[in-house]
């Protein structure tokens, strides 16, 4: 390998402070470089989050959904979907296995709805939660585009972290990816994240990656919107596309799957040297590409999993992309299985613990 080019390569991987050109350079590493770009990454995790991996037990309690994205499978559009709504009795009991299974937090996501009943569910769900946990159970929420009022209803209510990803920072290529209406306004869902971190969420986004019509360039600017924002938590993973999405029919300009894979594993070990000491979770997709994909991603900077603990008889219900992995399982079925891979990929698993954000405290020090 060239001397210079390597120099300069291990330059980038020295620094602090980074440019987007930088970003971009890292994200394009093959070869050695990209061998050094992950011990990098793996480095800078231990050194400041530690080898923990903590469990979010994720509940996708319905899939009904008010948006018609351009790239989701239950958009409101697709008729072909079975849609369903948790009880509230299920969502309890799932929060419970969460809480007896030793894992520290439980995550509810669901498709986007606003209303003052779906605001009153929600609220009403939290404050059992946690009065049936003595409060040993984190919460986090990822319920989409809501007013500030209900925000802060949930906040009050017990959820103390909001994932509302932004599926990419570029306003052009945002617009390609939804309807141009009101109901999917760039500049909304901005503003809820900063609301979102006004109210004192550990807040986090994310994006898709390998995106038809998206470049090195978006996913850099991606990074840096990230930094900018000051973000605390960091969910993304690889696009895969839906065959019952407008989308789709771009799929012959995507990159192949592992292609796609390797890229993300790239952004996930990126943002981990340019955004130290932040949480960045493990995405389902990746393992929907490589049965070993969360743990490859927990080796180059991720420290949180999120088990899928919805009733097996709705996951396949809950589709957003096609080769959703785990559809076919009830929650016990994942226990065992995960510590066996997470501890394959030398990492710990936080039993009991919240895993908040170290970012987040040091920043509100």
């Amino acid at each position: 390998m060239n001397k210079t080019r390597m120099k300069t390569f291990t330059t980038i991987l020295s620094q602090k402070e980074f440019s987007k050109q930088d970003i971009v350079t890292l994200l394009a590493a093959q070869g050695n470089d990209e061998k050094l770009l992950f011990a990098r990454s793996k480095e800078i995790k231990e050194l400041e989050v530690g080898k923990k991996v903590y469990y979010r037990g994720l509940v996708e309690f319905s899939n009904i959904c008010s948006k018609d994205c351009f790239y989701c499978g239950i958009r409101k559009g697709n008729t072909g979907v079975s849609r369903f709504n948790l009880s509230d009795e299920q969502i309890l009991k799932a929060a419970d296995f969460a809480h007896k299974s030793g894992y520290g937090s439980f995550v509810m996501q669901s498709g986007e709805i606003s209303s003052p009943a779906f605001t009153g569910r929600i609220e009403k769900l939290l404050r059992e939660i946690k009065h049936m946990t003595n409060d040993e159970l984190g919460i986090t929420i990822s319920l989409g585009e809501q007013t500030e009022e209900t925000y802060q209803r949930w906040f009050n209510a017990g959820a103390h972290r909001y994932l509302l990803r932004i599926e990419s920072s570029n306003r052009e290529l945002y617009q390609k990816l939804h309807p141009n209406d009101e109901t999917h306004d760039y500049q909304k869902r901005l503003d809820c994240l900063y609301t979102l971190k006004k109210i004192g969420y550990q807040t986090g986004t994310g994006v898709m990656i390998a995106l038809p019509f998206q470049t090195l360039e978006h996913l850099a600017d991606d990074i840096l919107f990230m930094k900018e924002f000051d973000v605390d938590m960091v969910g993304m993973g690889p696009y895969i596309e839906h065959p019952d999405t407008p989308l789709y029919q771009y799929r012959s300009e995507l990159l192949p799957l592992n292609e796609r894979f390797k890229l993300a594993l790239r952004m996930i070990a990126t943002l981990r040297i340019v955004m130290r000491d932040i949480n960045i979770a493990a995405a389902t997709a990746l393992q929907a590409i490589d049965p070993l994909g969360r743990e490859k991603a927990v080796k180059v900077g991720a420290n949180i999993i999120m088990p899928n603990i919805t009733p097996g008889t709705y996951r396949n219900n809950y589709k957003l992309y096609e080769n959703k992995p785990c559809v076919d399982e009830e929650p016990q079925d994942c226990v065992k299985c995960l510590d066996v891979r997470i501890k394959l990929a030398d990492a710990e698993i936080g039993y009991g613990e919240w895993g908040d954000s170290q970012h987040f405290y040091k920043r509100n020090e």
